[in-house]
């Protein structure tokens, strides 16, 4: 029985996506993880594709069988697949849209940074919307990259970091508000578009955002 805090988005012949919910990783260390759980609902092994941080909720894929694994892990690394994430914050950021571009390197404490540097660089694209009833602005954001902590170290770079994310300086929230949106892939001559909606109380996201992969050319 699928735990009752996952959702099921599409399932496919060898790899289905959920909605993973916050606070929740992938691998704990008692063994109790999201992909211990829905292995034990599935009863069969999964394998992971890719990675969200413990704080960020969203769409994540996982593959039922070791060749979905590979077959998935080279769509990333030649970048064919498309994310895009959500994110909130009551900052006012030093730009509305546009590139982020740097090099990141460690910093303190387990976090990173973003420099000047383009040796190996990390890329983000965003746009942002002001939401005037809850006085925050939302961000969709289009990572050409995946480093770890990009988007949380991304949103810093620009002067507002995300809202709950207190490891990169955000504003108190009940959570990190970063949520993964949407993937757009193909898949065995397939096309998939994959949407998350993020939870009512993030509020009214534009309507051009429903289909992200049409904000971004």
């Amino acid at each position: 029985m699928i735990p009752a805090n996952i959702t099921i988005l599409h399932r496919s012949n060898d790899w289905l996506a959920i909605d993973k919910p916050a606070g929740a990783s992938l691998h704990n260390e008692d063994g109790q993880g999201l992909l211990k759980q829905l292995s034990d609902a599935w009863q069969m092994p999964l394998w992971p594709v890719h990675r969200l941080d413990k704080v960020t909720s969203g769409v994540l894929v996982v593959a039922l069988s070791a060749e979905a694994a590979a077959r998935f892990g080279c769509l990333f690394e030649q970048r064919r697949i498309h994310k895009y994430y959500l994110a909130i914050s009551s900052v006012k950021a030093k730009k509305k849209q546009g590139w982020v571009k740097g090099d990141m390197v460690r910093s303190r404490n387990g976090c990173w940074k973003l420099t000047r540097q383009q040796t190996r660089p990390a890329v983000t694209r965003f746009i942002s919307h002001f939401d005037g009833e809850h006085s925050y602005r939302h961000y969709l954001l289009k990572p050409e990259t995946g480093r770890t902590h990009q988007l949380r170290v991304t949103m810093k770079s620009l002067g507002c970091p995300i809202d709950g994310d207190e490891r990169y300086g955000g504003r108190g929230a009940p959570r990190t508000y970063l949520h993964a949106y949407g993937l757009e892939f193909e898949d065995s001559g397939q096309t998939f578009q994959l949407l998350c909606p993020p939870p009512q109380s993030w509020g009214n996201l534009p309507v051009s955002w429903q289909t992200p992969w049409q904000c971004f050319y």
